[in-house]
C-alpha cells in the first residue's frame, strides 16, 4: 500500500497496517472517561467502604495495565513500546461521578490514542465491577480522545 494508511487489503478484509516505513516519533495521547453514580454510592467510594476495597486506586491501576495489552485486545492495534502511562481519578461526590483521565506515551511509528482510551474503559469498567454489589444503575459515560501529539499531525478536542 502507498502510505500504509489502509486497514481494508485488496479483497475487502480487514487488516493490520505496515507502519514500517514511518519514522519513529515521540507520541502522546490523552482520553477521558465519566463513570456516574449515586451520591451514596460515591459516598461509600470515597469512605473506603466498599466490599470490595478501594476502588479508585484498583480502577486506576487496572487502567495503567490494560494500556500495556492494547495490542492484545484491540485486533488491529500495534503493540508499542510504552514509555509512559498514567491514569488519575477524581471523585466528585456530590455529583456522584468519576472522572477518569489517562495519558499514554511512546517513541513509535504509531500513535498512543487507543491506548489512552483503552486505559479509561479498563479503569471505568473496573470502577463498575468494584460498585456493581452496592448499585446496578452505574453508568460509562463519555469514552474518548482528548488530545493526541506525534506523527503527521497534533489533534485536541475542542469543547
Amino acid at each position: 500500500m502507498s502510505d500504509g494508511a489502509s486497514h481494508i487489503d485488496e479483497r475487502g478484509r480487514a487488516r493490520m497496517v505496515d507502519v514500517g516505513a514511518k519514522q519513529e516519533s515521540e507520541r502522546r495521547a490523552r482520553a477521558r472517561a465519566i463513570v456516574r453514580m449515586s451520591a451514596e454510592t460515591a459516598a461509600t467510594v470515597e469512605r473506603g467502604d466498599a466490599p470490595k476495597g478501594d476502588v479508585l486506586a484498583t480502577a486506576r491501576l487496572a487502567g495503567i495495565q490494560a494500556a500495556k495489552r492494547t495490542g492484545e485486545l484491540i485486533p488491529l492495534a500495534h503493540p508499542l513500546p510504552l514509555t509512559f502511562v498514567d491514569v488519575e481519578v477524581a471523585l466528585d461526590t456530590d455529583a456522584g461521578s468519576v472522572t477518569i483521565e489517562a495519558e499514554a506515551r511512546t517513541v513509535a511509528r504509531t500513535g498512543v490514542e487507543m491506548e489512552a482510551m483503552t486505559a479509561c474503559a479498563v479503569a471505568a469498567l473496573t470502577l463498575y465491577d468494584m460498585v456493581k454489589g452496592i448499585e446496578r444503575g452505574v453508568t460509562v459515560e463519555q469514552l474518548t480522545l482528548l488530545e493526541k501529539t506525534g506523527g503527521k499531525e497534533d489533534w485536541r478536542r475542542d469543547f
